[in-house]
């Protein structure tokens, strides 16, 4: 819970069924910096009320007639975009819901304990983005006082990046996610797999949606820590906590996390790999 002298997270609540709005709504009335500013039945009451109240946060049902939930995100420009958590009762919308630069996703009926996950994920973007704002204000400062044009936040990551491909040392991933640039710690990557034009990354606390290809990536990434184990799969080798044998020559990797990866044929090679 955040301190309650903290601005409210301005909350819009999109489902085409009543009873489930009142369910979130009650769900929510324990969270002391939770405003909700409006419920909404349809795709195109939610975009009008994105325009008109810019809420921070927007729960996201998938399935609703007329605009669905994916529908309505391609309606709303980019600068009005809150975070958006989808909610959803089928569970095989999570990578589409990903590719949408949602923030997470909850099935139905909804667990309190995945609410309150949730939640947390939101706060930590929320800030992120203040942390962000204020970046760019202090650049644009620094920028008035020395009388030199003042550096993006992405130009800064796009600088340090490049210190870190030209042998800097950066422990760390520079990536666009949702509208805004994030830096994730190298260390904190379990796992990357492809999911279509996008690659997914998975942390110890969230998934990231980066747009790229497997390759582009890999060529970001420590080689001594990270491993390509299937085509569409990247392993972080200090995640490895297991290895057991599949069949025709594949193998079963467990993280410690208890995720399970596939280790294929093709890239059997890594095997001693894993073994040090």
């Amino acid at each position: 819970m955040t301190d309650a002298s903290h601005a409210p997270i301005k909350t819009v609540l999109v489902d085409d069924e009543p009873l489930a709005r009142r369910g979130l709504e009650l769900r929510l009335s324990g969270e002391q910096d939770v405003r909700i500013v409006r419920q909404c039945a349809n795709g195109e009451e939610a975009v009008r009320a994105v325009a008109d109240l810019r809420p921070d946060l927007m729960f996201l049902d998938v399935q609703m007639p007329g605009l669905d939930g994916f529908a309505t995100l391609r309606k709303i420009p980019a600068e009005q975009m809150p975070v958006v958590v989808f909610v959803t009762a089928y569970d095989h919308y999570a990578v589409r819901a990903f590719e949408s630069s949602a923030i997470d996703y909850l099935l139905k009926p909804i667990d309190d304990s995945r609410l309150h996950q949730a939640l947390f994920r939101v706060r930590q973007q929320l800030r992120d983005r203040d942390t962000e704002r204020n970046c760019a204000q202090l650049l644009n400062l620094l920028g008035q006082i020395s009388g030199k044009p003042a550096l993006t936040m992405d130009d800064a990551l796009d600088s340090d990046a490049a210190t870190r491909l030209a042998g800097g040392g950066d422990t760390r991933l520079a990536i666009r996610d949702g509208g805004r640039t994030v830096r994730v710690e190298m260390r904190s990557i379990r796992w990357i797999d492809a999911a279509g034009d996008y690659m997914c990354i998975h942390t110890e606390t969230e998934t990231h949606i980066l747009r790229a290809t497997m390759r582009e990536l890999e060529q970001q990434l420590d080689p001594n820590r990270f491993q390509r184990v299937h085509r569409s799969t990247i392993v972080n080798l200090d995640r490895v906590k297991a290895m057991r044998p599949h069949i025709n020559g594949e193998y079963f990797l467990t993280l410690d996390c208890g995720k399970e990866l596939k280790l294929s044929r093709s890239y059997k090679d890594k095997i001693e790999l894993l073994r040090h």
